[in-house]
């Protein structure tokens, strides 16, 4: 018997060494580079430094009004809020599973007053006494053996939980500050195409005066008056769109900041306001996974689905339990634990499953598959952040260009509309001129603004592609 018994136990210890001991998900990392400096002619150039991001990187930008708009955001973003409550339950969560780790002790105290029947005999010596009054008191005792990292197992998977919700706080705090100051750019954008549309319907309805003051001379003929009020309409039309768009990123920001539509919003930086930070973070492959809490919580999830199938082949392993109780009964409270009325139970139980049709077996596959799932997310997490990292390299790379192109573009629309209205006011040219003049100088001008507007966005990409978490000193996190 005890033979079998030992045969049995290193069997089962054994089988509990075919746990997941290699939770390597295989993921590819490129090769480390250093990008070129951006440098565009026509605007600020932007250097790569081997320090990585700060955690504050939105303070670059060298805004106040962006600052305070995202010390709001932090502070009363609902999605954060959401997040900083899941983070809370499962830290908690994680402490129920550490807590069934060690032994459990329970108290109890009952009282009974009963009445019985004198024909069946009662507790108690006199046997012409029905009525009496019985005191109970013990403390229980329980303690399930860990003998084979179930309980361990358990415990790791609910820390690692928790650690998923504290990466993906970190990583909504990071999104939600991205999302802000993006918005506010994208506002700012829209608040100058607005302004420069304002002006092209200013200079169009100018020129219609002069044009119709011409035509009551005898100058031109209706043809041309009609000409330009297609443009004054056209350029009129241009602008509604761009009112909706600016309402619309007024929301996104209202809704970030954690107010309702409508109310009204702190000061709002311009687009000349906000400085192009001229130093970008460079950040080597093994750096960035270490950093990126969405990797990170890919990470954590995927060390919790390691402990789910060591939970999961513990279970198809004997279990041992230890139980003791200890009290005192008797009919009056002070003499429960005199002699001959306390009492005393030692336990113990070894339970090893034999036959349960299957189930604990497709648990551990289904617990292997999950392990098989969380390392292919952990190998998606790391591809979409280098990807990230290339999207933002690239914008950043195409952006300069852009810009250069545009400005050549505005500068030399904007003599063009010049020498065209100069020539129109002396006759040499027509009405159709001035209109083909000023659409090219909107466009133009608007191109513009748009490139501006494209760095800063994609050097926001850049900062959240390879930055950290935004600190909170206020969250703990359960060991």
């Amino acid at each position: 018997m005890s033979r079998a018994l030992v045969l049995l136990l290193a069997c089962a210890t054994a089988a509990c060494a075919v746990g997941p001991h290699d939770l390597d998900a295989h993921a590819p990392l490129p090769p480390a580079a250093t990008p070129a400096t951006i440098a565009p002619a026509s605007g600020t150039a932007q250097a790569f430094s081997t320090t990585p991001a700060r955690a504050d990187w939105w303070t670059a930008f060298v805004s106040p009004e962006l600052d305070r708009l995202v010390d709001e955001a932090l502070a009363h973003n609902n999605d954060i809020a959401s997040a900083d409550a899941s983070l809370r339950q499962s830290q908690a969560l994680a402490g129920v599973a550490a807590g069934a780790a060690l032994p459990q002790l329970d108290a109890s105290y009952n009282v009974e007053r009963a009445r019985v029947s004198n024909a069946l005999s009662p507790p108690v010596a006199d046997q012409q006494q029905q009525l009496y009054t019985l005191h109970t008191a013990q403390v229980n005792v329980s303690y399930a053996l860990d003998l084979f990292g179930a309980t361990r197992s358990r415990v790791r998977s609910a820390r690692a939980a928790a650690e998923v919700q504290r990466q993906r706080l970190a990583a909504g705090r990071t999104t939600v500050v991205a999302n802000l100051v993006q918005a506010v750019i994208a506002r700012a954008a829209l608040a100058d195409q607005i302004a420069a549309a304002q002006t092209a319907i200013s200079v169009n309805r100018d020129i219609l005066a002069s044009l119709l003051r011409r035509q009551q001379l005898g100058a031109i003929g209706a043809a041309d008056i009609a000409t330009q009020q297609t443009a004054v309409a056209t350029a009129e039309g241009v602008l509604p769109p761009l009112v909706r768009q600016e309402a619309h990123q007024r929301v996104l920001i209202a809704a970030l900041l954690g107010r309702a539509a409508g109310d009204a919003l702190p000061p709002l930086p311009s687009l000349s306001a906000l400085t192009l930070p001229t130093r970008l973070p460079t950040v080597l492959p093994s750096d960035l996974v270490a950093r990126r809490p969405d990797v990170l919580a890919a990470r954590a999830q995927l060390e919790g689905a390691g402990a789910d199938v060591r939970t999961a082949i513990a279970a198809r392993l004997p279990s041992i339990t230890l139980s003791a109780n200890a009290g005192g009964s008797a009919q009056r409270f002070g003499d429960m634990f005199k002699d001959g009325n306390p009492f005393w139970t030692l336990l113990g139980g070894i339970t090893q499953p034999l036959f349960h049709a299957g189930a604990l077996r497709n648990q551990q596959r289904a617990a292997e598959a999950a392990l098989d799932g969380a390392k292919a997310q952990y190998r998606g997490a790391v591809v979409q952040a280098f990807g990230d990292v290339a999207d933002a390299l690239t914008g950043l790379a195409t952006d300069a260009t852009a810009l250069d192109a545009a400005t050549r573009a505005a500068d030399a629309s904007g003599r063009a509309l010049g020498y065209v209205r100069r020539q129109l006011a002396l006759g040499d040219v027509g009405t159709l001129s001035l209109l083909n003049a000023t659409a090219a100088d909107a466009q133009a001008r608007s191109q513009l603004v748009q490139a501006r507007a494209a760095r800063l966005t994609d050097t926001v990409a850049l900062f959240q592609a390879t930055g950290g978490p935004v600190p909170d000193g206020t969250l703990t996190v359960v060991r």
